[in-house]
């Protein structure tokens, strides 16, 4: 049986195309046969908060769920689009959730995920508001008001977050070769699957004279992305 991996859904009705391929492969033989469905962060473009009445949320709590229900355990991490995703929603949606950076035994390979956001200390910026909202007070007076201030702070930040996008460099965005390394040996593995950079590859590395392994997983903005491991191998594909 596989494990099946997905990150950086960015699901939104804006692309509703998506929403639906999302919910036609959560009802597919494939994810209903897994050992397991792992969502590695960034499974909608913004989340304002668990008590969110829009339609997404319950489509999304009911694709879910409906797996969960057939028997396979879905996982669930949150990323730096979903971070305020909590256990009111998991329970609704028959999530597990995952702290970031956590070992699995995925086919036999003890294997550390990760969103990925985490690893890109180059980009200082995104970093200092990353520990800025991951703070329990920040979250606490964000969720006190209205749903309609939240909606259009999530709006504002999404814009903020294209214009930082368009004017950092890539090499900054993308993970810190350093921070990969000290991740897989703080953790004792040689293999992590992560998302967050939208540079769906897997990497070779030497880590202290071993081969190590880093799969990134792919994004969903144009079409899906699963990644499927087994005993047999890995395979990164789109949808």
């Amino acid at each position: 049986m596989a494990s099946l991996f997905v990150a950086d859904l960015h699901l939104d009705l804006a692309r509703p195309h998506l929403v639906t391929l999302f919910e036609r492969y959560l009802a597919s033989d494939e994810v209903r046969s897994a050992q397991a469905l792992y969502i590695l962060g960034d499974l909608v473009e913004a989340w304002i908060g668990d008590d969110d009445d829009a339609e997404l949320p319950g489509r999304i709590a009911a694709a879910t769920r409906a797996v969960r229900d057939a028997g396979v355990p879905v996982y669930f991490m949150v990323g730096n689009r979903d971070f305020l995703l909590g256990e009111e929603f998991a329970e609704r949606a028959g999530f597990t959730l995952l702290d970031d950076a956590v070992v699995h035994d995925i086919g036999g390979t003890p294997t550390l995920l990760m969103h990925g956001d985490s690893l890109c200390t180059d980009d200082l910026a995104y970093q200092a508001w990353r520990n800025e909202v991951r703070q329990a007070s920040w979250q606490a007076q964000f969720l006190a008001i209205p749903l309609a201030a939240r909606r259009a702070f999530a709006a504002k930040a999404r814009d903020a977050s294209r214009s930082h996008t368009g004017s950092t460099s890539e090499s900054i965005m993308d993970v810190n070769a350093g921070a990969v390394a000290g991740a897989l040996r703080g953790h004792g593995v040689t293999r992590l699957i992560h998302g967050h950079t939208h540079r769906p590859a897997v990497h070779t590395l030497d880590l202290d004279g071993r081969q190590a392994q880093r799969i990134v997983l792919g994004d969903w903005y144009q079409h899906g992305s699963v990644l499927r491991v087994d005993r047999e191998g890995i395979e990164l594909r789109g949808l």
